[in-house]
């Protein structure tokens, strides 16, 4: 189980079931902060640490379906639903929304453990993802605006005198800029350039005049 670091937030408007969670997990070494409302969860400043949200479907005011919208993106912990009103569509709209599993009450607890643990884990994975990215975004932020207009043409697979071609400068300036580029984003080739380009969401130059 992979507790350790971890908190799991539930947001849940029925008091035994908070307290039902709250034991179970505190007992096998989880962090637990609970919510009875998606409001009041909205409201919390979470701590920055590995988790994961355990959620209701149906709820007072805004939904589980509707929280998980509102919460989408990166950062956001992974979602387990966790429900008596459960039903095909619902569950349907939860997963491919990103929840990463779907559980009735009442439930098994070795299910919800083993639903909680993945979760956790694929926090962490993102969180792995998100650093990592934040590294290469600092890297790419380091380019003159030069460099990073001679950066695709480097990744396309263009010879220097090409690029040099296509951007009207010469072959020696070239080969400067990408070895800067290479020193820079820390490359130890063009397949590893590339790989941080696919990263960066950069396309190699494709209009060019060959």
């Amino acid at each position: 189980m992979n507790s350790q670091r971890a908190v799991v937030y539930v947001v849940d408007d029925d008091q035994r079931i908070r307290d039902a969670l709250q034991a179970l997990l505190s007992s096998v070494g989880f962090e637990v902060i609970s919510f009875d409302s998606a409001a009041s969860y909205l409201e919390f400043q979470r701590p920055n640490k590995i988790g994961c949200l355990i959620l209701d479907l149906d709820l007072p005011g805004m939904n589980g379906l509707e929280l998980q919208r509102e919460i989408a993106g990166e950062e956001s912990p992974p979602i387990v639903f966790l429900t008596a009103h459960g039903d095909i569509p619902s569950s349907v709209k939860a997963i491919k929304a990103g929840a990463t599993e779907f559980l009735l009450k009442p439930f098994d607890e070795e299910d919800l453990l083993r639903a909680i643990d993945a979760a956790i884990q694929a926090d962490e994975a993102n969180r792995t993802r998100l650093a990592e990215l934040g590294t290469i975004r600092k890297r790419y932020a380091l380019l003159t605006p030069r460099e990073r207009e001679v950066f695709p043409f480097v990744i396309s697979g263009l010879l220097n005198k090409q690029t040099a071609w296509e951007l009207g400068t010469s072959e020696i300036t070239i080969r400067i800029h990408r070895g800067q580029i290479m020193k820079k984003m820390e490359a130890e080739s063009l397949a590893d350039l590339v790989r941080l380009a696919a990263r960066l969401g950069i396309e190699p130059a494709s209009n060019t005049k060959r």
